[in-house]
């Protein structure tokens, strides 16, 4: 069992000075998340402002949550619906023309359960060109979702996910393709 006393986030772990790292929740409270809806480009300006790599007329909308933008890569025309989680502990990576709907939750961070003090880990998300998650999926730590793919609503992704394919459920599985071979 763990026990949380001598837990400790590892150097460097957070990528970024502490001090960036506050700014960066006071300007996401506040100057991105008070924005209006249709102001993108403010945002990602934002976003970019603060080390994120993002491509060009990408649609984030004012209730997404970003922890380490330093973190994160959006290729162009990705779409991020409102109140998506961006806990991006580790890099997330997103493809062009890709779009993470409204509530989803991706989670590159975790804590190693048979560790004495329950150290904290974090491993890459890569969503592929192309993909579409439905409401409210839940992509776990270190998943790949190949190009193309579609995820279904409220799904949970513990597993990386080949291209082409529709997939839901939990934990997500592959139903049928998305193109005709």
């Amino acid at each position: 069992m763990q026990e949380l006393s001598g837990f400790s986030v590892p150097k460097g772990f957070r990528g970024g000075h502490p001090i960036k790292v506050q700014l960066w929740w006071a300007v996401q409270a506040t100057l991105f998340a008070w924005s209006p809806q249709i102001l993108y480009r403010w945002r990602a300006f934002l976003l970019r402002l603060f080390g994120a790599r993002i491509g060009k007329n990408v649609v984030i909308r004012p209730s997404v949550k970003i922890t380490y933008p330093w973190k994160l890569t959006l290729g162009d025309y990705v779409w991020v619906g409102d109140d998506a989680v961006l806990y991006n502990l580790g890099d997330i990576s997103i493809g062009a023309n890709a779009v993470v709907s409204q509530k989803c939750y991706l989670c590159t961070g975790s804590h190693d359960y048979m560790s004495e003090h329950f150290d904290i880990n974090a491993t890459p998300i890569v969503i592929g060109e192309k993909c579409w998650l439905a409401t409210d999926v839940f992509v776990a730590p270190g998943v790949e979702i190949g190009a193309g793919t579609v995820v279904g609503a409220r799904s949970s992704v513990f597993k990386s996910l080949p291209a082409n394919a529709i997939c839901r459920g939990n934990p997500a599985q592959v139903v049928r393709n998305r193109t005709p071979e």
